[in-house]
């Protein structure tokens, strides 16, 4: 489906300042590094806390961007340096591409041949994302869907989400999510569901409401047209929310129902029984006065919650009690975020493998594309079912996109793929399979050596079996890092940053313990200004893996002095006998202007210049053509206690006067910084010309506003080695610390003090999650291991 610019222009009112030829217009661009289809693509120039869309407009010009979205900050004038391009000026951008998705999702409402495409719109606090995965897991055999990719549920997401809607799709499933009031009224313009279902609700993202029921009477929004709303009477602020939206929102719309379910309540769905069978959970219902029975293979609260929530949108379209029983023993968990592993020879394994369709096979690509530790990128792609396009249009499509984003290699696995392999020629290296048996076989002639490989594999195709071969056989204790949560941490600092200030993402010691070239990778692809590490051999590492941003060291030694230059690293200079040496080194090489970074120690009482100093170097740095002052900095000691207030303002108050002495006496501006984590939003006065962000991009923040809105990055994770029946009265572990009080199941997991798993957390002062169910440490911990009371929780060994 497509528009011209004569269509688009009154949808979001805008002002042509100028008009090139008209264009069909079928790809949404919002992100100048997604670039696919230059000639059929209209970019929205959107507004950001640091950056405007319009500074990217003469690169993507360049590059075949014709059509252009602009807000009223574009200067008119600016169009006769891009003659052939469309520029279409609105009001806000952001609001523009609300208004032509919206228009877009209306032309489903009724299409050509009379269908109308029914749309479900889920919101809540949690599960959105589980509810939404399931529900095409259980009815993409009946339904061509389309859904919202992973979690897109913002103010952007959405937008996205809708706008891959097209004729060949018979259901959509889309996700909202909210952080204020008065958001969901334009998200609901755009999704229009027609069935509403509500998960649950919770204090994530609870910072912008005042209360828990104005967050629901905000969510509910999303269904003021839907038909029917599906949700769970048990919680009382849900239930009364609901009611009285239909009574008062809705009233005399006879058209509006309620599908409730209860385990206490009278419900539409009423649950009669839950019972935990270990690994599963057996589950029965009333609907209709007909006893529904199934089973799902997850025993923790939320899994049954969402499973409940998904049976009753499944009875209502109608999918009969034998199917659902059937399909509810298949669910599968959900990755929520795409899976980087160690793989066999050096090489990365990207694991993508429970879906296969055109719009997730270009977020993994874009996810692909921001790992450098490899220069070879290979692709593992099944046959794409149900896209409704032709096989030739399909394949010529997704070769068209691996070209754009430079695959080396491509192995295609299934039939149809493999017929169209000409159409994948201009691949550098390619092979097909008919299945993945045949893969499985030829195995071991395929060389996998230093190179990232993706896989993506409709689940009929059990490329589960492909990641098992390629990855990395670990130990099974590993810490899990989140990449897809760094870069939310990031984003909401960000977002408190004055225009114009630039950032510094602290990496040092192994990214806090993160992986330094993951999250350095990571941090580039989202352009922050500066990194910085403790040691010179830290940065050498990141230059190695293709690095390219500025890198600070910390920690700069005389015996580092030559990797520094090598690797143009970018010294800390704190003290005159280390600004001495490196001055004496770049002249004896001939350098000069090498940029460097002056530490000024205002309180902190560690490294850096005192203020006593502040003459004698104020007299040394203009005497020296070698050095080109890139920034000075300090560091504040308390920034994030209200009690040390006065101090954190006599340190700002010192650093700025020096900077001043500084200033005039070098002659030319550097860029000033102080604020570190806790200053950024504390302190916003402090963060001058750049940030420094350190522990808060890891998920902490000692403030609980800001802590709240951040998401968790590392995950410690192992297995349970044995479960022993212990009976009441006998101990467990050295000592003999730990007494069962009663018979109990204890598990030994593999995990101890040797770790990192202290022996202060023995004896219930520790606790790990277990089939998301808290069991406490009894006894001592081990050095590698640990024992825990399991008892009720159903565990197995090797969970």
């Amino acid at each position: 489906m497509s528009y011209t610019i004569a269509q688009i222009i009154p949808v979001i009112k805008a002002k042509p300042l100028q008009q090139g030829s008209d264009a069909a217009i079928e790809h949404i661009l919002l992100d100048s590094r997604k670039l696919l289809f230059p000639a059929t693509s209209i970019f929205f120039a959107l507004g950001g806390p640091r950056r405007n869309g319009n500074l990217f407009i003469p690169d993507l010009y360049k590059k075949g961007i014709r059509n252009f979205v602009v807000d009223e900050s574009f200067m008119d004038a600016a169009v006769v340096n891009f003659p052939a391009a469309n520029f279409l000026q609105v009001p806000d951008t952001l609001q523009a591409l609300h208004l032509f998705t919206a228009f877009h999702r209306q032309q489903f409402n009724s299409l050509p041949d009379g269908r109308q495409v029914p749309v479900i719109g889920i919101t809540g606090s949690n599960g959105k994302t589980i509810v939404k995965e399931w529900l095409y897991q259980l009815l993409q055999n009946d339904h061509n869907i389309v859904r919202s990719p992973k979690s897109y549920n913002s103010q952007i997401g959405v937008p996205l989400s809708v706008w891959q809607m097209n004729s060949t799709h018979n259901l959509g499933i889309f996700e909202a999510g909210i952080s204020q009031p008065g958001e969901m009224q334009q998200l609901e313009k755009i999704i229009s569901p027609t069935i509403g279902v509500f998960t649950t609700i919770g204090e994530a993202h609870g910072e912008g409401f005042l209360n828990i029921r104005q967050k629901i009477n905000e969510k509910l929004k999303l269904f003021v047209h839907s038909n029917l709303l599906i949700y769970c009477a048990d919680d009382p602020d849900i239930n009364d929310a609901v009611n009285t939206f239909k009574n008062n929102v809705r009233a005399g719309d006879e058209d509006f129902q309620l599908f409730s379910w209860s385990r206490k309540e009278t419900a539409t769905l009423q649950i009669i029984s839950i019972e935990n069978k270990g690994t599963q959970t057996a589950i029965t219902t009333v609907f209709n006065d007909k006893t529904i029975k199934f089973s799902i293979p997850f025993s923790d609260e939320a899994s049954i919650e969402n499973a409940i929530t998904c049976c009753c949108v499944l009875l209502q379209l109608g999918i009969s009690n034998a199917t659902i029983s059937k399909r509810m023993l298949l669910l599968r968990p959900v990755e929520m975020r795409l899976e980087l592993k160690q793989g066999i020879n050096n090489c990365s394994v990207i694991n993508d493998s429970y879906s296969a369709d055109i719009n997730s096979l270009t977020i993994a690509l874009d996810f692909l594309q921001q790992q450098q530790q490899h220069p070879k990128r290979t692709l593992i792609l099944s046959d794409i079912l149900q896209s409704g396009k032709s096989s030739a249009d399909l394949y010529a499509d997704v070769a068209f996109i691996l070209q754009q984003k430079n695959i080396n290699r491509f192995i295609g696995i299934g039939p149809e793929i493999s017929r169209q392999a000409a159409a994948f020629k201009n691949i550098g290296e390619t092979v097909f399979f008919s299945s993945t048996t045949e893969f499985k076989q030829q195995f071991h002639s395929q060389h996998f050596h230093n190179e990232t490989i993706l896989l993506k594999g409709a689940r009929l195709f059990e490329f589960e079996q492909i990641s098992h071969l390629l990855e990395q056989k670990v130990h099974q204790t590993v810490l899990e890092i989140n990449l897809n949560a760094i870069t939310h941490n990031l984003n909401a600092y960000q977002q408190q940053l004055s225009p114009g200030v630039q950032l510094m993402a602290m990496v040092k010691a192994f990214s806090y313990g993160s992986g330094s070239f993951e999250i350095a990778n990571l941090l580039q692809f989202h352009k922050v200004d500066y990194l910085a590490v403790a040691y010179a051999d830290e940065g050498v590492e990141l230059r190695k893996a293709g690095i390219t941003l500025p890198i600070m060291v910390m920690n700069a030694e005389e015996t580092t002095f030559d990797v520094l230059v090598q690797y143009s690293l970018e010294p800390e200079l704190f003290s005159f006998g280390i600004l001495t040496a490196f001055e004496n080194y770049l002249k004896q090489s001939g350098i000069t202007n090498y940029p460097v970074h002056i530490k000024l120690d205002t309180g902190m009482r560690r490294l850096g210049f005192e203020q006593n100093d502040m003459e004698a170097l104020c007299k040394k740095l203009p005497s020296t053509e070698n050095f080109k002052i890139q920034t000075v900095f300090s560091h504040l000691a308390a920034s994030d206690a209200t009690a040390h207030d006065d101090f954190t303002q006599y340190q700002a108050t010192a650093f700025l006067q020096s900077c001043e002495l500084l200033q005039k006496a070098l002659g030319y501006p550097f860029l000033r910084h102080i604020a570190n984590t806790s200053a950024i939003h504390r302190h916003k006065d402090l963060q001058l010309d750049m940030v420094r962000l350190g522990i808060g991009l890891y998920g902490v923040d000692s403030n609980p506003a800001m802590q709240q809105q951040l998401k968790n990055v590392t995950t410690l994770k192992t297995t349970i080695s044995q479960i022993k029946k212990v009976k009441a009265g006998e101990s467990v572990g050295y000592s003999r610390k730990g007494i069962a009080a009663k018979d109990s199941l204890i598990a030994t997991v593999r995990i101890g003090y040797a770790d990192g798993y202290p022996r202060l957390l023995s004896n219930g002062d520790g606790k790990m999650l277990v089939n998301g169910k808290l069991a406490p440490v009894i006894g001592n911990v081990c050095m590698d291991m640990t024992m825990l009371d399991v008892t009720g929780i159903g565990a197995d060994e090797g969970d």
